[in-house]
Formats: C-alpha cells, sequence, structure tokens
C-alpha cells in the first residue's frame, strides 16, 4: 500500500468523488483509508455515563485504498508515484512532473 498517513489524497470514485483530503488512519491490513471530509457518515451516540452527551455524531467512515489517489500539489491532480534515493533516503516522487511527494 503506497498511501501513508498525513498523505493528500484524491478520491477516485463512489459519492465523495473529485474531493481530496489528508490521510488520518491508514490501516494497510485492510486495504482501507480514512479520510478527513471524505466518506462521513451519520451515528447515533447513546450516553453511556452521567457526563457523556448524546446525539447524532458525523464520522468519518474507511474507505478503500484503491478508490484513492496521491495528489500533487504540483500538477493539481491525482498521480503514479515513482521512488528516488538521495543519498540514503529514498523518496516518492510524482511520476508527471518528477518533484518530491
Amino acid at each position: 500500500m503506497n498511501i501513508k498517513k498525513n498523505d493528500t489524497v484524491i478520491v477516485l470514485s463512489g459519492k465523495s468523488k473529485g474531493k481530496i483530503g489528508k490521510v488520518i488512519t491508514a490501516m494497510p491490513a485492510d486495504n482501507k483509508v480514512i479520510v478527513e471530509g471524505v466518506n462521513v457518515a451519520t451515528c447515533h451516540v447513546k450516553a453511556r455515563k452521567q457526563n457523556d452527551v448524546s446525539g447524532i455524531v458525523k464520522r468519518e467512515i474507511p474507505i478503500r485504498v484503491d478508490k484513492v489517489q496521491l495528489y500533487c500539489s504540483h500538477c493539481k491532480m491525482g498521480v503514479r508515484t515513482g521512488a528516488k534515493v538521495d543519498g540514503d533516503k529514498k523518496l516518492r516522487v510524482c511520476k508527471k512532473c518528477g518533484k518530491e511527494i
């Protein structure tokens, strides 16, 4: 899985198609990611303790990783990535423009 936490991604399909957001959580075992502001569901929360608040809460739900693509801020679109070795570091670069992601 080439998408990690804090990456900026664009949604390729579904109800949130075209939205750009930051990855909050990556779950490589399930091939899913949680993206900020994408795939939001309404959940009814019940108060479990006396001080807890009950009500309706909006929450991001995991989305499959094959429905998102890394977003290059230089190209302004979703792109594939390549690897570039700089000294002892391995960097991810955009295949279109060659800039570091």
